[in-house]
């Protein structure tokens, strides 16, 4: 594609491209991507998971308008089953718990994937890093803990020198909904879409901690902390149509024993 994968005008790898890609753009791959996959798991017959959701496989062409690319790992994905189980594939940081570690594939699993590619947009900060707060936390654990502080602001990238912050921080807040360790309270993509389009405020009340293989949320006696309002007072008692407690179909569970790393060594980064 003209513009190459979203990873090099995004991450760093062409420094020239990652001065271009302001708001305008960065929104429209978000919307683009998720219009893409809501199409995948709801207007195809059987619908396709794909697994392998990250910044590389988003192709951007000579208008930075976001393609879906690299359907190696997708799969089929009847309606009438609630999940497949399967060998692990896809990419270390972009996985859902409930599948990296019990093998339970559901359409929830792209969406996670998709929520930590919202995160690294607004952020220009790949998942792949280790520790981005000097505490050993992962991106999504280092956002969840800003956002549990009302520092919420402190993801989006310095890059971007103008936005609409009203809408960014709704677009953080989006990618914590997709990643919330529950496969259950994750929203489907078609809610997805219409959380991205539509000026909307919403329930930050009902999120949960995000769900992270071997991180400090997921294997703390199970508890799930509470979020505190954010400070920006905006969303602040907000409701919308369209929040992460929609009903699923998923019934797999992210929360799941540490103690056994075998999963973890089924995992093919791509």
């Amino acid at each position: 594609m003209e513009n190459s994968s979203l990873d090099r005008a995004l991450l760093g790898l062409n420094i020239d491209d990652t001065s271009k890609l302001n708001w305008k753009i960065r929104s429209a791959v978000c919307i683009g991507t998720a219009k893409g996959l809501a199409y995948l798991h709801e207007e195809l017959e059987p619908p396709i998971v794909h697994r392998d959701i990250k910044a590389s496989n988003i192709l951007l062409d000579s208008d930075f308008a976001p393609k879906i690319g690299d359907f190696g790992l997708a799969k089929l994905f009847p309606d009438n089953v609630t999940h497949i189980s399967t060998r692990v594939a896809g990419t270390t940081g972009y996985l859902a718990p409930e599948y990296a570690m019990q093998g339970q594939l559901t359409k929830k699993a792209d969406v996670y994937s998709f929520g930590v590619l919202v995160i690294e947009i607004i952020s220009s900060r790949s998942s792949s890093k280790t520790s981005w707060s000097g505490l050993g936390q992962s991106l999504l654990e280092w956002t969840w803990q800003l956002f549990v502080e009302g520092r919420i602001k402190e993801v989006i990238d310095p890059a971007l020198q103008e936005y609409p912050e009203e809408q960014v921080l709704r677009f953080i807040k989006v990618g914590l909904f997709c990643t919330q360790a529950s496969a259950g309270r994750r929203p489907s993509m078609p809610q997805v879409v219409e959380m991205l389009s539509k000026s909307m405020k919403l329930n930050e009340k009902e999120l949960t901690p995000p769900g992270v293989v071997g991180g400090s949320f997921l294997f703390k006696n199970n508890r799930v902390p509470k979020a505190t309002n954010s400070s920006n007072t905006q969303f602040n008692e907000s409701t919308s149509s369209a929040t992460a407690t929609a009903t699923a179909t998923a019934t797999a569970t992210a929360v799941a024993s540490a103690s056994n790393p075998s999963f973890l060594t089924q995992m093919i980064p791509r």
